[in-house]
């Protein structure tokens, strides 16, 4: 869950590298380090934001080479020791990775057995050690390399910038990275955002594929050591996409982008979308798999298929998948959501499907991924680059899909796309500034709450869990979501006087038990928010939200994500990003 990045072309690679790692830090920023190409490596590495750095406060001469990391740590404490990169010991190169060693304490034992010693608490430093190790055999890098990234367990993505041929080495298996191919230059990233400034002309690395970067590239297969020839793509997202422009956060900016990239999301081929509703038809066991929002956008898409087209759909989330394989087969179907196409445990789900020749359909939002690679179909979403760490505009777009999924699986796909263009407008309408504000007066009222809690029934009890996450990530507030009829059950113990509770309220056949369970609340004391297209006598404070039935879910979840920015706000809090988060989450 680390950001890495390689440049080696005619522009100062040390200002690119800065750059595209102020442009990959929501994958990590507890540390950061950047190792150039001068003559020898000079290597700058600290604690702390990266997009705090200037060039100036480097002090790194201009160089045509270099590569650079971010980190989200896993092994080792967040100090400038553990931060990337990592020399060799003779400093004739260096190393930076995203992913984890699983194997990485057996690796050390037999390392430290034969001398070596370890200055880090890292899985990095046993990879580079490693490489030393096979050095002695083969003296040849990047077959040292090859050998080295082959004994590793896990998903790993690692690049290497060498002294003696002036080469940068990269490999990957499981763990995102791809290869930008500008006019004389190239660069590397563990995703497109940093590219954007630079080219659109990309190639997707595979597992077990590894490139070497000199005056020119070459391809080459982890294992057999053969040369691989690969497509160049062409990126469709617009670099200004990845800029705040004159908002003051990601968040508010991508939130306020739902006016538009709801509409985008629809924007797919019918014939497609009705074929892949035949596909869930004809299926023997349905499952629908995410992490995190994608997983809480899976939980609603389960009732949206049963509500519209009376199918039954099964849910787990990514990790807990597995433990189900026995009753996958042949004919079994998996759906998949992820924003970045990334997920670690979402690709394992996937693995466990594959393995019994299941077939799997994919909601991704970036293109070229891993599990869009993957899948057997695949949707993009549409969204553009989502930089908070905190999802919202993805989510809304994902929703939006697995909704229309569901009208084509009742073959009802026409009305599903007036649906849904109905709300795309209706959003557009809410999001204006006197909505903004109410939800900004109210995030000030209960900024100072210890605890959150939020309700809702049918598919907005999936989206009482996702408010939850919103709240939780990005405040640091405890939220906890409910199903409405549970909340007696045990938890309604934990409210006290004036205790803020949101309660979803769709006009649907839910209505009546949801505000039912709203007073239940209330007359424990607890401070109703109601979120509703009505206004009722049990909401303490009304947030109005249009009518639009089946989509409820995504106009309801709208006014969450605001107010959880405010209430970052309101707490003197960076709600780009959250404390111990990452954006795209490639470990298990």
């Amino acid at each position: 869950m680390c950001g890495i990045i390689g440049y080696k072309g005619n522009k100062n690679a040390v200002e690119v590298v800065l750059n595209g790692l102020k442009d990959l830090e929501y994958r990590g920023y507890d540390s950061w380090g950047i190792a150039s190409l001068n003559g020898g490596i000079s290597l700058v590495k600290d604690v702390g934001k990266v997009s705090l750095i200037t060039l100036e406060d480097l002090k790194l001469d201009p160089s045509k080479m270099a590569i650079a990391h971010t980190r989200w740590s896993t092994h080792g404490s967040v100090n400038q020791t553990n931060a990337h990169p990592h020399f060799s010991g003779n400093e004739n190169f260096a190393l930076v990775q995203n992913g984890i060693v699983e194997n990485y304490q057996e690796l050390r034992g037999e390392l430290k057995e034969k001398g070596y010693q370890f200055n880090t608490e890292t899985d990095t430093e046993v990879i580079v050690r490693l490489i030393e190790d096979k050095l002695k055999i083969t003296n040849n890098l990047k077959e040292a390399i090859m050998t080295a990234f082959n004994k590793l367990k896990g998903r790993n993505a690692i690049v290497v910038i060498n002294k003696e041929n002036q080469t940068i080495y990269a490999a990957r298996n499981g763990s995102p990275l791809m290869l930008g191919i500008g006019e004389d230059e190239f660069i590397l990233a563990s995703d497109p955002s940093p590219l954007l400034k630079h080219t659109k002309n990309i190639i997707f690395l595979d597992d077990y594929e590894l490139v070497t970067i000199g005056d020119t590239y070459h391809i080459y297969n982890l294992q057999t050591n053969q040369e691989i020839q690969k497509e160049i793509q062409t990126l469709t997202w617009d670099p200004e996409q990845a800029k705040k422009g004159d908002y003051p956060h990601f968040m508010i900016k991508e939130i306020m982008e739902q006016k538009h990239t709801i509409k985008q999301a629809l924007v797919q081929d019918p014939e497609l979308i009705k074929n892949l509703a035949k596909e869930i038809n004809l299926a023997f066991g349905v499952y629908a798999v995410g992490c995190g929002t994608a997983g809480k956008v899976c939980l609603a898409g389960t009732y949206a298929f049963s509500d519209i087209a009376k199918k039954h759909i099964n849910f787990a989330f990514g990790s807990e998948f597995p433990n189900f394989h026995h009753f996958i087969q042949s004919r079994s179907l998996l759906i998949v959501v992820s924003q970045s196409g990334e997920t670690a445990d979402t690709l394992e789900a996937m693995e466990t499907v594959q393995e019994k020749n299941g077939k799997v359909v994919s909601l991704v939002n970036v293109m070229g991924s891993t599990i869009m690679r993957k899948s057997d179909y695949s949707l993009l979403i549409n969204a553009g680059p989502e930089i908070a760490v905190c999802s919202t505009k993805a989510t809304t777009s994902q929703l939006a899909l697995m909704i229309l999924l569901a009208y084509a699986a009742a073959d009802r796909y026409d009305e599903g796309m007036v649906l849904l263009k109905n709300t795309a407008d209706q959003v557009g309408l809410m999001l204006n500034e006197e909505f903004n504000n109410s939800l900004q007066q109210l995030a000030e009222k209960i900024k100072d709450q210890r605890d959150i809690y939020i309700i809702g029934r049918g598919a907005n009890y999936a989206i009482a869990l996702e408010a939850a996450i919103k709240i939780q990530e990005v405040s640091y507030i405890h939220a906890e979501g409910f199903a409405g009829g549970e909340l007696k059950h045990g938890p309604i113990a934990l409210i006290e006087e004036n205790t803020p509770c949101i309660a979803f309220v769709a006009n649907d056949e839910t209505k009546a038990d949801i505000l039912s369970n709203a007073m239940e609340i209330k007359s424990r004391g607890g401070y109703i928010i109601g979120v509703a297209p009505e206004n009722n006598e049990v909401f303490n404070y009304w947030i109005k939200v249009p009518d639009v039935s089946y989509a409820s879910p995504i106009v309801n979840i709208i006014p969450i994500q605001i107010l959880a920015y405010y209430l970052a706000i309101a707490r003197d809090l960076d709600p780009d990003k959250p404390r111990n988060l990452a954006k795209s989450v490639t470990v298990k």
